[in-house]
């Protein structure tokens, strides 16, 4: 869920997504997955300084990639321990 997550906000890159947002896009791969699984999942990529978290005062969560998370998203730097990530393959 963490690399989807990740590849997502990537994509609405500059502006940032809403965790409502991510909700959906998360469910099309685990049909079961819950709005508190992907915040717990926020928290952990914030901890691991790869997303910004906004909480607005209606408790609305804005998320943006960190420049490591773009490294990160973009293969440009190694993959990191509890992030699984699809490896890029040369046909």
């Amino acid at each position: 869920m963490r690399w989807h997550l990740l590849s997502v906000i990537n994509l609405s890159r500059p502006e940032g997504i809403y965790s409502e947002a991510l909700l959906r896009v998360v469910q099309s791969v685990y049909p079961d997955a819950t709005h508190r699984e992907v915040r717990v999942n926020l928290d952990y990529l914030e901890a691991r300084e790869l997303v910004e978290i906004t909480k607005d005062p209606t408790d609305r969560w804005m998320v943006d990639l960190t420049r490591t998370g773009i490294e990160f998203a973009e293969y440009t730097i190694d993959a990191q321990p509890g992030i699984t990530r699809p490896r890029i393959t040369q046909v």
